[in-house]
């Protein structure tokens, strides 16, 4: 009898303990941005009181408040070790860029953790919806900012350009909508989401509205928390820093004529994809600088006596032998044009003729392959003749800062 009850006890121990496992939350990774997903469980049964003390004494003007959403990201990010700690490293390099840009519009500096859950800092990143580089930019919004993308240069995947992009959003969400917290909602799912959210819970309180926002939207605020928590407090979570891929300190030499990115790097004798990665906007490894719209080149920081080896090379081609040359810590950047207009793009369609394929498309009207994706709702690449194209003007001015990055 003391056998059979012992056998029934230990089969209801081993049922008890593959249910807790089972209610684990599963964590994929969200395909719009680098942040994962978390299963809400209905009780908060691990408060801890260590955690919210630091995020209490971190907490500058965006509030960081404590609670099981922003826990279920600490435990997740503090897990990431490796990860986080490559975050630690890119800061670096990335974080004197984004500080200047946002203080330029009196922006609080912490917002400069947010491309850390948009692009895990990746300035080449791109979302399945089309939302480009470091700060995840649409298209639409990014040509209301006043970035430039054509055939030789995406400015979303600028590190300075996107970032005083960026600056500016968030100067008009939070004259729009009067919380930091609302703000950064609004930069994941737009102002239209977030106002309407305020409608319907009849209030300003992201974690009162909070329910009637889209899914990745209400887990984006506790990610952004948990990031800022994780990354002014790595030691207590044995993270270490990962040595940073960048120089800390650049030139930045401004140039009027097109100039060869690897022909520089085998100048400089450095690797070609480091260089890349310091000029991540250009597409086709070509600086097309003009004299009227002269373009910035990011290089690794050298002396006098090392310039003269590229001197030629930037020079070349260029008649006048003229250039202008800055020597800055990640600091050069050029005025952010302000939205004029609250309308959409203008567009037109393009019927596609016998033998066109999209990459041809995209070249006849200076934009992207991926856009005409986004623009038509295309899965592949495959197009017939007589298919009609959307395409939006690369060339005019426009506002849609509320457009959903999906």
């Amino acid at each position: 009898m003391n056998k059979k009850i012992r056998y029934v006890s230990y089969c209801i121990l081993a049922l008890v303990s593959f249910s807790a496992v089972a209610q684990q939350p599963m964590l994929p990774l969200n395909d719009t941005t680098s942040m994962p997903e978390v299963v809400e469980l209905p009780k908060f049964s691990n408060y801890n009181y260590v955690y919210k003390n630091r995020l209490d004494s971190i907490q500058k003007t965006v509030p960081l408040t404590y609670n099981q959403y922003v826990q279920d990201y600490i435990d997740i990010y503090s897990g990431r070790k490796d990860m986080m700690g490559k975050m630690l490293g890119l800061s670096d390099y990335y974080f004197p860029i984004f500080a200047k840009a946002l203080k330029t519009f009196n922006i609080p500096e912490e917002i400069k953790y947010l491309p850390i859950i948009e692009s895990s800092m990746n300035p080449y990143a791109v979302s399945r919806v089309g939302a480009t580089g470091l700060w995840q930019f649409m298209f639409a919004t990014a040509k209301g900012y006043g970035l430039n993308m054509d055939n030789f240069v995406d400015e979303r995947k600028d590190p300075v350009q996107a970032s005083y992009a960026a600056a500016a959003y968030f100067k008009d969400a939070y004259e729009e909508l009067g919380d930091w917290l609302l703000a950064i909602a609004a930069y994941n799912c737009g102002m239209g989401n977030v106002k309407r959210a305020m409608e319907k819970s009849n209030s300003m309180d992201f974690w009162e509205l909070r329910r009637y926002l889209p899914k990745e939207t209400r887990n984006y605020v506790p990610a952004f928390i948990a990031a800022v928590y994780v990354m002014n407090c790595p030691d207590q979570h044995q993270i270490q820093r990962a040595p940073s891929p960048f120089e800390k300190y650049t030139d930045t030499i401004q140039v009027n004529h097109f100039v060869s990115i690897p022909a520089l790097a085998e100048a400089l004798d450095m690797d070609l994809d480091v260089l890349c990665s310091l000029n991540p906007s250009y597409k086709k490894k070509i600086v097309n600088g003009t004299e009227s719209s002269p373009k910035r080149l990011v290089i690794p920081r050298i002396s006098l006596e090392d310039f003269t080896s590229i001197y030629e090379i930037l020079n070349e081609d260029s008649g006048t032998g003229s250039m202008r040359v800055i020597l800055a810590s990640n600091s050069d950047r050029k005025t952010v044009k302000k939205p004029r207009t609250k309308s959409r793009p203008a567009f037109f369609y393009h019927k596609v003729s016998p033998g066109q394929n999209l990459g041809a498309i995209a070249n006849k009207y200076h934009v992207e392959v991926q856009d005409l994706k986004v623009w038509n709702k295309l899965r592949g690449s495959t197009i017939v003749p007589g298919q009609k194209l959307k395409v939006y003007e690369t060339s005019s001015e426009d506002d849609d800062r509320g457009a959903e990055k999906g």
